[in-house]
């Protein structure tokens, strides 16, 4: 890993690390941040992140808004889908409105990604992003 850090900041590129959860998963090796956490402190490199995917660490840790409020510093991507059944947001038990704003107040400006499986159509599964423009 820190091989590829540092090739990888030569051409200006983050490396980064995702925890995934264990359940859809079966025997993935990272699965919560505090692993990740521990693997970027053994590697020491400035140039190794974490992408924080919301549906995963949901299902291993909860506590998204104090894990993200945290570790904002070490985070690098933010990725979103709901829980259960990964589709979007507004379609399981996450409070996305709490989220969001306890993701702003962090200071985070990066991207935050959708990855999720719409439960209908793609244009339907475009829909929730309406209230949050």
């Amino acid at each position: 890993m820190r091989f590829a850090a540092m090739a990888l900041e030569k051409e200006s590129i983050r490396l980064l690390i995702e925890p995934l959860n264990n359940r859809d998963i079966p025997g993935f090796y990272l699965v919560r941040t505090r692993e990740a956490l521990q693997l970027m402190e053994e590697v020491s490199h400035p140039n190794l992140w974490l992408q924080y995917d919301v549906y995963h660490m949901q299902i291993m840790e909860g506590n998204l808004k104090r894990t993200i409020q945290e570790n904002i510093g070490r985070i690098a991507h933010i990725q979103i889908a709901d829980n259960p059944g990964r589709h979007e947001p507004g379609t399981g038990e996450i409070i996305f409105t709490n989220l969001f704003r306890s993701i702003d107040e962090a200071g985070y400006e990066g991207w935050i990604g959708c990855e999720y499986n719409p439960m209908n159509t793609r244009e339907e599964g475009l829909k929730w992003i309406k209230r949050y423009l």
